[in-house]
């Protein structure tokens, strides 16, 4: 009866196939940008979200007009092109709610189960649309049974395809995984498309209204398989682009992550490295109930070598010294370099009194031993100073007591061994006196900043200048920052330090303005003043006073400060971005940053750690890094500034990786304001000329002038002798790196 009152859809066998090549393209790429929407944060998550909709709503609406060209009736079919494109927006919406719902929170059965049932109710509602739009007369007549199994189709397979692609990952490779979810949801789509025909009766007498539209089946049927498959392999193709440069900025992260972890010179474990690594055995020590043993390893007399032969010879040194106390270690024993001169054995086994003195016994033998470097002999030996863990306390002093007995054997003569005691901590009476000093040096205006100019690495003009910290002592000359800067810490003086250093900068910044020189200046925040809640209003207060535009201010943090607590780094970063200062991302590659913090953080540029660029001219592992540091910042949007830059080789270098600023002795040494100034304003011929602009007689100018302004920069100005680098990370704060002479033993 029912043959008699209805006409069968005469759909051709190719186009079934076609219909299904179609479903499993449209799977894929829906499936393939759907799984990087959890991942993925803020709007990059959104536009993913968008894509995968996109995908999916076009794709099931194309199969429609695909399974459906030709003569599939005994009359002429067309569509009306407004409906055409509201079934359309009715896939395309309906999927994407199906897909959010789905994809974007965490996985579930009932979240799986919601997501099918919406996608079901979005294919047959776009089903019927296009039908719809046929306006077949009279009209069709819906079978409930095979309406139903439309939805109940593609709402199974849609499930199956997100459980299988978004929720399995521990199960099946990725790409299988991808695939078979991908044809599973094809063959729910192509099935849902064969059941609509079943459902969609056609009465005998039928006709369509729209028989001579301009949008025939034929037509629509073209336009929707070329135009579809185009869209679908232009997002593909985004997708896959997208998947390599991901992959590329994580083995730049890798590599980056892995040099932060390793002195470049000696290619052993850093400080930073080594102390991880303590920690852990302490705790494994603590567990098993064995002892530790830690030999602090102090070169004697390296400076001469350094002189005598100069820093190729100096580095040769110390790599043959790395490879002697490798050679010394055992299995489960670490060896790590952790100042210029300094190396550090970390004994697991017979690590007892005796043991450790037998270890540091030999590794006074190997040291005595000549080192052949290019032909001359060198002859280096060592003071040794042993902890015992737990004996001579916790793992975190462990290194302090180290230090302190390597340090009490150079003042007996070196060249020995001695354990820790207690007698050996001293000097507290002098620090107490610095201290002292140090409070009424802030009063009396006793300290001084110095400045180094920043260039710009195409044009070598100057963009501005680092702040750095001085101390003139009335008695004792210059005090080094290395000795008064963790007295500050440990007193509690640090963050009235840091205090004066932003008013500083910010009135010299306008003394400068007001005789005619208009440039940034760039300050380091320590982990100190970021713990403060009101350091944004205490540099927008600064700024305001001295009347400077808050643009002209450069607030540079080191990564390992800004990674220390990434949460609490995020919120101070988003309030001094409202203030408006030019923020920085300082020494890049010493510490661990998460990429995905560093891409949401608020910050405009960052600073390449200065121990990279001193090796850019000999170790290609430091090329290399550099090279993976400036792609990442270029695909983060940021500029890139590399300081510790001494020889026009690295200079040329730096700027053929595409390095935007460069900092160091090269051009220029750090220097006082006043002598910045006569330097900028003399009229002696320079390699590169300061533009006059920028010297001349101060005018008013507007904020948009002033930071449309180039510097530039030159020659260096004599400099009075500065001692060693500072050991504390507040040194940053000084910026006491760039005073000291070239050489691995930064001595």
């Amino acid at each position: 009866m029912e043959s008699e009152e209805f006409i069968a859809w005469a759909i051709d066998p190719g186009l079934r196939v076609a219909v299904l090549l179609m479903a499993c393209l449209t799977g894929y790429v829906t499936l393939d940008m759907a799984r990087r929407v959890p991942a993925a944060c803020g709007w990059v998550g959104r536009w993913w979200l968008a894509g995968s909709a996109l995908a999916l709503g076009t794709g099931l609406w194309s199969i429609h007009f695909i399974g459906l060209a030709g003569d599939v009736l005994p009359f002429g079919i067309g569509y009306g092109g407004f409906v055409a494109l509201a079934a359309w927006a009715v896939a395309v919406l309906a999927c994407g709610l199906a897909l959010r719902i789905g994809v974007v929170r965490a996985p579930s059965l009932a979240r799986l189960g919601v997501a099918g049932s919406v996608l079901g109710a979005g294919v047959l509602a776009t089903l019927a649309v296009c039908f719809v739009g046929m306006r077949i007369s009279p009209a069709l007549a819906w079978h409930p049974l095979w309406a139903a199994g439309v939805a109940g189709c593609a709402a199974l397979g849609g499930m199956l395809a997100l459980g299988l692609s978004l929720y399995l990952k521990t199960r099946f490779g990725r790409v299988a995984r991808q695939l078979v979810a991908a044809l599973l949801l094809g063959l729910a789509l192509s099935a849902s498309h064969v059941m609509s025909t079943l459902a969609a009766r056609v009465p005998f007498d039928a006709v369509s209204l729209n028989h001579f539209s301009t949008a025939s089946n034929g037509t629509l049927a073209l336009l929707a398989s070329v135009g579809t498959a185009a869209l679908l392999l232009l997002l593909l193709l985004l997708s896959v682009i997208e998947a390599r440069m991901n992959k590329a900025l994580h083995r730049a992260i890798g590599r980056i992550d892995e040099a932060a972890r390793t002195d470049t010179l000696t290619a052993l474990p850093n400080r930073m490295s080594f102390d991880q690594q303590l920690e852990a055995a302490a705790s494994q020590a603590d567990r098993k109930g064995m002892p530790l043993a830690l030999l602090f390893v102090a070169l004697d007399g390296f400076k001469p070598i350094n002189d005598s032969f100069g820093r190729r010879v100096g580095d040769l040194a110390l790599q043959e010294i790395a490879q002697r106390l490798q050679g010394l270690a055992r299995s489960g024993d670490l060896v790590a370099r952790v100042g210029g001169d300094e190396f550090v054995l970390l004994m697991v086994r017979d690590a007892h009194k005796d043991g450790a003195a037998k270890m540091a016994q030999r590794v006074l033998v190997a040291m005595a031993d000549p080192c052949e470097l290019e032909g001359r002999q060198a002859v280096v030996s060592c003071s040794v100073g042993v902890v015992l863990y737990p004996q001579h306390g916790g793992h975190t002093t462990a290194m302090l007591h180290a230090d302190a007995a390597a340090r009490a054997v150079k003042r007996s003569g070196g060249a020995t061994y001695a354990f820790f005691e207690q007698q050996m901590l001293t000097g507290v009476g002098e620090q107490l006196d610095l201290l002292r000093d140090l409070r009424m040096a802030l009063a009396k205006q006793q300290l001084e900043l110095y400045y180094q100019p920043k260039i710009h690495a195409p044009s070598g003009e100057i963009t501005g200048a680092e702040a750095l910290m001085r101390w003139h002592h009335p008695q004792r000359g210059m005090v080094s920052p290395a000795v008064f800067i963790p007295i500050a810490e440990r007193y509690g003086l640090i963050a009235a330090l840091g205090n004066w250093v932003i008013d500083e900068a910010c009135r010299q910044a306008r003394v400068w303005r007001d005789e005619g020189l208009r440039m940034r200046v760039a300050i380091n925040l320590s982990v100190h003043q970021l713990r403060h809640p009101d350091l944004p209003e205490r540099i927008a207060d600064a700024l305001a006073r001295h009347q400077i535009n808050p643009m002209l201010l450069t607030c540079e943090i080191t990564e390992s400060v800004a990674m220390e607590d990434p949460q609490a780094t995020m919120k101070i970063f988003e309030r001094l971005a409202a203030v408006g200062v030019h923020i920085s991302i300082d020494d890049f590659g010493t510490g661990y940053s998460s990429l995905s913090y560093l891409r949401k953080l608020p910050a405009q540029e960052l600073k390449i750690d200065r121990s990279f660029v001193l090796d850019l001219e000999t170790s290609a592992d430091a090329r290399a890094v550099v090279d993976a540091v400036v792609k990442l910042a270029q695909a983060l949007g940021l500029k890139v500034v590399a300081e510790g830059v001494e020889t026009e080789r690295q200079r040329d270098v730096l700027i053929q990786m595409g390095c935007d600023e460069l900092q160091g002795f090269l051009f220029a040494k750090p220097m006082s304001a006043r002598a910045l100034l006569l330097w900028a304003s003399d009229d002696r011929e320079r390699e590169v000329a300061f533009k006059p602009s920028l010297f001349g007689e101060t005018r008013p100018v507007s904020d948009q002038e002033l930071l449309a302004h180039r510097r530039a920069a030159t020659s260096t100005v004599p400099q009075p002798p500065t001692p060693s680098k500072p050991d504390s990370a507040w040194s940053r704060l000084i910026g006491f790196a760039d005073t000291l002479p070239s050489g691995s033993s930064k001595l």
